[in-house]
């Protein structure tokens, strides 16, 4: 098996299984001893020197080479060679054609396990209680069988209601905890990947949502305050329909000053190379997120944002304008960008040409072209490549297999970050997103399996 991967000092090996029980590590110096044809590559001047018959420690990050391997200890069947990392991102395609004309089998490309805190998200914390119910209990809370809704005073019992249910379900949710919560379960490890900020209550929601964004190894760092609870999420179960009742309470009360501001949340924000907020943390705290996007952009770092809901489009335009500029990932479904690019007067109800649109809105870091990503349900995912406008079809389902298509969004972002955070290209990023959304819509709510069957 061939396998090639990015190693955290910023080169890339490509590692060669070979039929003789012998280990050698290439170089420069040493072709003789390299496959017929591999001294013809152009990089060869870039090889790097290791000591004999050893993996290096510089990749002690990475994955597993091979089933059995170890990571530092001697190895067998094995060539090592190494190229600088703008090799991949310049010539990857000569060198898998390069293999593939060698007749190399399974020539794939790894990258390595990214670190703690790399992938950064701000949001709305909330705690989702799933639990089933009966028409008397919707009936008693004028309740819908299969609906969303913000809770009201009249719902404040229900939360209290329905927790005393035989078989409750707890989970962190709310949208950008969702996302980064899928995101860190595909990369699986190393654990606190992914980094979370929002406000949460001092009260028994927020211990069960600090007790359940650690089981899915998330570094929550929530803000605590004692003014409102914790946000909560009823999810009122009845055959195959879900009524869900959102109270945003303390995820409102996110304080900049109070919480992203102190030297020690800010240092660890600042540990991030990929940063993530949705659109409705708009209507919570904007100065927080121009200052995350800000330090993205001056740092040479990645912003991405999601347009959310077509409310966040219509009644906070002017707050995702002033972020715009340095959004460099853009996300949304249809819905939500034929009304971001109804707002901007595009004239346009075709996607692919408000995405090419929305692309060319000024930016503050031209060097980095915006990147614009809509996902259309089943029909192709809409993204902008370069100067063009590319559809991506997404998997196949069985409708008789769908479940729940709520937290399809979310799960989308997640996969798609897990690749990002790894510096996939935008079509890996993509046909990850597309799995995670196929997982989870198979499923009540935003859960998942306990790993991934991506590759």
């Amino acid at each position: 098996m061939t396998v090639v991967f990015i190693h955290p000092f910023q080169s890339l090996c490509v590692v060669l299984a070979k039929k003789k029980k012998s280990c050698f590590v290439g170089n420069a110096n040493n072709r003789r001893h390299m496959d017929p044809g591999l001294s013809q590559l152009p990089f060869t001047h870039h090889f790097l020197d290791f000591p004999a018959n050893r993996v290096p420690r510089s990749c002690v990050n990475a994955r597993p080479i091979f089933p059995g391997s170890q990571l530092g200890v001697p190895v067998r069947q094995q060539h090592f060679l190494l190229f600088p990392k703008h090799v991949v991102s310049t010539c990857s395609k000569f060198i898998k054609k390069f293999f593939s004309t060698f007749e190399i089998p399974h020539f794939r490309i790894v990258m390595p396990a990214p670190s703690e805190n790399t992938l950064f998200g701000m949001g709305n914390p909330l705690l989702d209680i799933s639990a089933v119910v009966d028409k008397d209990f919707l009936d008693k809370y004028g309740l819908k069988p299969n609906d969303q809704i913000l809770a009201e005073d009249k719902h404040k019992a229900l939360f209290e209601e329905i927790v005393k249910r035989r078989e409750v379900e707890y989970h962190a949710g709310g949208s950008t905890q969702n996302s980064v919560k899928i995101a860190q379960w595909m990369i699986q490890k190393p654990h606190k990947v992914a980094t979370f900020f929002g406000c949460i209550g001092t009260d028994r929601f927020g211990e069960i949502l600090k007790k359940k964004a650690d089981e899915a190894h998330v570094d929550a760092r929530y803000y605590e305050q004692s003014e409102e609870p914790t946000g909560t999420c009823a999810a009122c179960i009845t055959g195959d329909n879900r009524s869900l009742v959102a109270n945003l309470a303390a995820a409102q009360c996110y304080k900049k000053e109070q919480h992203l501001d102190l030297d020690s949340n800010w240092d660890l924000a600042t540990k991030a190379k990929v940063y993530y907020i949705a659109g409705f943390f708009l209507t919570v705290s904007p100065p927080s997120m121009l200052k995350v996007a800000k330090h993205a952009s001056q740092n040479d770092k990645l912003f991405c944002m999601n347009l959310s809901a077509p409310f966040i489009c219509q009644f906070f335009n002017g707050a995702m304008m002033d972020i715009m500029p340095y959004v460099d990932i853009l996300f949304g479904n249809e819905t939500e960008a034929a009304s971001f690019g109804k707002q901007l007067g595009f004239q346009t109800d075709d996607i692919g040409e408000i995405a090419g649109l929305t692309r060319s809105l000024p930016k503050d870091n031209p060097a980095r072209p915006r990147v614009v990503v809509f996902t259309q349900g089943k029909d192709p995912t809409v993204a902008t490549v370069g100067d063009k406008v590319t559809t991506f079809p997404v998997l196949d389902i069985d409708q008789n297999h769908i479940v729940d298509t709520n937290g399809a969004g979310d799960a989308f972002v997640g996969g798609f970050l897990s690749a990002l955070v790894q510096e996939h290209p935008l079509e890996e990023c993509i046909r990850a997103g597309h799995y995670a959304a196929n997982v989870i819509i198979r499923r009540v709510g935003c859960t998942f399996p306990e790993q991934p069957d991506f590759h």
